[in-house]
């Protein structure tokens, strides 16, 4: 594999990504409590550097399709935090008028096809995108995102049949946190993934999910055979899962069982930084850039204006 030459600017880049998703959704997760967001709201703290990663080595008109725990994904891949609040919040002026919420925000303008609330939903629609770019004879690539609770949903296995017949340009990226909902992985799912990506002739690389480096150097190396003509590729990024399944989860199921090594990879990040002599004051100018980002963003979607009835009506049926 092909090693980027190490850059603190570049580290740095990819250090403020992260951060803004983990104040964004630090920020979200209060307002969950306080009783400002409809519905459920499922964080991905602990995982951003997946996020960032994946997406450091896609382009902006590269797609993207999630899960129900799709926060960092949305802007990682560039969804602005204003926008994303927005639509979490249910605002008419979020990407999706406030009517898709947390579990199905999307923004196309950025290639995010969208969060969903269907475990493994994402692959096929990633799939579909995958085929278009080829049918279209571009050289984007499709990403999708899901969780090891969606290894043993049969639609994983019939897109990496397809993807890999039709040799589509397609990254499949299991989020391997050790957990499916409430359940260890390993008491749901009895196979592995290297072997399943390896029944289908699929391309595999594993790689630490909590350094954003390493996730950007090897998908680096995956999506430039994608543009190739390669065909489909399977990376296994091993993370944690911080918190509970969905914010208020009060984690009972996790007493006495043994936890994954809490490597947070922000503070994996932050150490490299400082070993690189970064300039005093750097890390906290970010820190006090990105907090006033997202804390603006927060003020101004709980002023926002809610959806209109008749906005929902015309998102549904078709007019006459």
């Amino acid at each position: 594999m092909r090693k980027r030459p190490k850059s603190a600017s570049g580290l740095l880049d990819l250090y403020e990504r992260m951060l803004l998703i983990r104040t964004a959704e630090t920020r979200l997760g209060q307002m969950f409590r306080d009783g400002k967001i409809p519905g459920f709201v499922h964080l991905s703290i602990g995982q951003e550097a997946t996020a960032v990663g994946v997406s450091a080595a896609l382009q902006r008109d590269d797609t993207v399709a999630s899960t129900h725990r799709g926060h960092g994904h949305a802007l990682a891949k560039g969804m602005s935090p204003a926008a994303l609040i927005n639509e979490i919040v249910g605002n008419a002026d979020g990407p999706c008028r406030g009517q898709g919420g947390s579990l199905h925000v999307a923004d196309f303008s950025v290639g995010m096809l969208g969060a969903n609330g269907i475990v493994g939903a994402g692959i096929p629609i990633a799939l579909g995108s995958a085929l278009a770019h080829k049918t279209l004879g571009t050289k984007r690539v499709a990403a999708v995102f899901f969780g090891d609770g969606a290894l043993a949903q049969g639609l994983l296995y019939e897109s990496l049949n397809l993807a890999a017949l039709w040799k589509l340009p397609l990254l499949f990226v299991c989020e391997n946190n050790g957990w499916s909902e409430f359940t260890p992985s390993n008491l749901q799912y009895a196979g592995k993934l290297a072997s399943l990506a390896g029944a289908f002739s699929v391309q595999y690389r594993s790689v630490d999910g909590n350094d954003v480096e390493a996730v950007r150097n090897v998908c680096e190396e995956l999506v430039g055979r994608l543009r190739d003509g390669k065909g489909p590729a399977v990376l296994e990024c091993m993370t944690v899962r911080v918190l509970g399944h969905y914010e208020g989860d009060p984690q009972n199921y996790r007493k006495g069982l043994d936890e994954p090594s809490r490597k947070d990879p922000l503070e994996v990040a932050e150490r490299r930084l400082r070993a690189s002599r970064l300039p005093v004051g750097r890390l906290d100018e970010i820190k006090t850039r990105v907090a006033q980002t997202v804390e603006a963003a927060a003020a101004a979607a709980l002023r926002g204006p809610a959806p209109s009835v008749e906005a929902a009506r015309n998102s549904v049926y078709a007019r006459a």
